[in-house]
C-alpha cells in the first residue's frame, strides 16, 4: 500500500512537470505526424510521404491546433507586453496596518500575591481508595 502511494505521488509529480513544460503539445504533434505519414505512405512512396508530412504549408487540423496552442502559450498574459521570462505577481493594494502596543495597566498589591496563599487547607481530607 505504501509503495503504491509513493508510486502514485511520483506519477502525479511527473505528470505535473510534463504539463507545465508544454510537452503534451509535442506528443500531440508527434501523433499528428505519424497519422499524416501513415495516410500519405498508403498512396505514395515513403520518401515523398515523409517530405509531404513535414512540409509547413501542408498542415493537418491537429497540426494547426497544436500550432495555435503553442502560440497562445508563448504570448504574454500581461496586456502591457512582454514578460521577459519573469513570473509576474499581481497583488491587490492593502491598507497600511501599524500594530500598536496596548497600554499596560498597573497591578494592585492584591494581584501580586498568589491566590493559593489566601486559601486554607480543605476542612476534611480527601477520600482514599483502599
Amino acid at each position: 500500500m505504501r509503495r503504491m502511494k509513493r508510486r502514485f505521488q511520483i506519477v502525479i509529480v511527473l505528470l505535473a512537470w510534463f504539463m507545465a513544460s508544454g510537452a503534451q503539445w509535442d506528443l500531440v504533434q508527434a501523433f499528428a505526424w505519424g497519422r499524416m505519414f501513415a495516410t500519405y505512405s498508403q498512396s505514395m512512396p515513403l520518401l515523398r510521404a515523409v517530405k509531404l508530412t513535414f512540409t509547413p504549408g501542408n498542415m493537418c487540423s491537429i497540426c494547426k491546433a497544436v500550432n495555435e496552442a503553442k502560440q497562445q502559450e508563448s504570448t504574454p498574459a500581461v496586456p502591457g507586453g512582454k514578460t521577459d521570462g519573469k513570473l509576474l505577481l499581481v497583488f491587490q493594494p492593502v491598507q497600511n496596518v501599524i500594530p500598536t502596543v496596548p497600554a499596560q495597566e498597573t497591578w494592585s498589591l492584591s494581584d501580586q500575591f498568589p491566590l493559593s496563599a489566601q486559601l486554607s487547607d480543605p476542612p476534611t481530607p480527601p477520600p482514599r481508595i483502599a
